[in-house]
């Protein structure tokens, strides 16, 4: 469900209340990412992780007036699932500079290998970047949107517990994973 402005906390009432909800989103955070590789990993979204972010936004631009709350929630509604899918952040990171900039031209097209597998069910491929293009004809982006349409049998899969395979299978970056427990448990909430 989108959040509307007055799921939002004033700023006045969220720089009193920050650090605790600060706290409370970053242990949230925690049980939905899942790291592919040394340098890739999803931070999969939901509504609390995206009103986070609209706070921090309205907090770091000093922004109160209607239409640029609205603004924000426009810009950041779309990250949150509708109930049949999940929609994630995909971060490529390369702490040192030079291997970033090496590793991201190689990296081309690697936000369209991004893969889910619900267990005995056919992977389904991340959907990159629908509000803008993030790479060039030289390099991908650091960063990419992605969206993972799950069928209603992959979704009564997952409430029932099943295992969850993440990975990528781009030629220059290919990894997979299992998804733990918990990681499970909050993508499974995320379905209808």
């Amino acid at each position: 469900m989108p959040l509307q402005r007055d799921d939002l906390y004033s700023l006045e009432y969220y720089a009193h209340i920050r650090p605790d909800f600060r706290t409370r989103v970053m242990a949230h955070k925690k049980q939905r990412q899942v790291a592919i590789g040394a340098h890739a990993t999803l931070y999969f979204e939901d509504r609390l992780t995206i009103q986070y972010q609209i706070q921090e936004m309205l907090r770091a631009e000093r922004i109160f007036e209607a239409t640029g709350i609205q603004d924000e929630l426009d810009a950041y509604n779309p990250l949150i699932p509708d109930g049949s899918n999940w929609k994630a952040t995909l971060m490529i990171e390369y702490e040192d500079a030079r291997e970033r900039h090496t590793a991201l031209a190689c990296l081309r097209g690697i936000e369209d290998r991004v893969w889910v597998a619900v267990n005995g069910c056919e992977r389904v491929y991340g959907i990159a970047d629908e509000d803008l293009e993030r790479a060039d004809a030289t390099k991908t982006s650091a960063v990419h949107f992605l969206r993972f349409e799950l069928t209603a049998p992959m979704a009564a899969a997952m409430k029932a517990g099943a295992e969850l395979a993440l990975g990528i299978d781009h030629p220059d970056y290919s990894f997979q994973v299992q998804a733990v427990v918990a990681v499970r448990e909050a993508l499974a909430a995320d379905l209808a």
